[in-house]
């Protein structure tokens, strides 16, 4: 289990999450050292980031359920950290997503400026199924970058659905075949790192900017309901439910 990143490219990253067993779920520990990687980047002479998950079945299936699921303050402001979720982020970043992509892998996904999906790819946030607060943003990001009535549908289903109909919503900018995703998602950073750094990176941090502030201010508030389904008998059914693979029972 880590987080593999490379220069493959001047000037372009590429970061792959790796757990190939369980989806490219993520641990804390892995979530810990992406929260890591990116604040190094953001200090480092990178122009452009290709984000991706190891393998050829997964972007990434999220939090890895089986493991610690506890939730303080310091543990919050990692993961918020790893998925960028409050994070005005100067360096593009582009996700290649190569599979499942679900829960907090499609929150992470969200956090990226240009997405390319494999046919193959799937999408869906499945956390209200097991009686999980979706914590890492998708709850506002998702109606600000597809539209309420699609962002809803989502988030209330816990419904996945193809690469199809990700580009139809909006959610991703093209499908692009599987042998090819991360070569030309490379190729789009590269595009991206030949322009001016300086500009890049003020136009990105002030698209990004209102839409950090406001997701700040929200987390008070949002980090108190998660909590609070946290607590519930509800909770812990949903979580036991998963982790016996069988349907849970409200």
């Amino acid at each position: 289990m880590s987080i593999i990143v490379t220069e493959p490219r001047p000037h372009v990253v590429l970061i792959a999450i790796d757990n190939q067993p369980k989806f490219n779920a993520m641990s804390r520990a892995m979530m810990a050292d992406l929260a890591g990687h990116w604040d190094r980047l953001e200090a480092s002479d990178c122009r452009a980031i290709v984000l991706t998950g190891a393998g050829d079945k997964a972007f990434s299936a999220g939090a890895d359920v089986s493991g610690d699921l506890s939730a303080s303050e310091e543990t919050a402001r990692m993961v918020n950290r790893a998925l960028l979720k409050t994070s005005s982020y100067p360096k593009p970043i582009i996700a290649a997503v190569n599979g499942v992509c679900a829960g907090g892998g499609v929150e992470l996904m969200l956090s990226s400026d240009i997405r390319l999906a494999a046919p193959h790819a799937r999408f869906g946030l499945p956390e209200v199924k097991w009686g999980i607060y979706p914590f890492g943003g998708a709850t506002a990001k998702l109606v600000q970058q597809i539209g309420y009535v699609h962002a809803m549908k989502l988030l209330l289903t816990a419904q996945m659905i193809g690469a199809e109909e990700a580009r139809r919503i909006a959610l991703v900018n093209d499908i692009v075949p599987a042998g090819e995703l991360v070569d030309r998602a490379l190729d789009l950073a590269e595009v991206i790192a030949a322009n001016s750094p300086v500009a890049v990176q003020a136009v990105k941090r002030h698209v990004s900017e209102g839409a950090a502030e406001a997701a700040l201010a929200r987390e008070p508030a949002e980090q108190a309901r998660g909590d609070a389904v946290r607590a519930s008998a509800d909770f812990a059914e949903g979580v036991s439910a998963f982790r016996e693979k069988r349907s849970p029972r409200y």
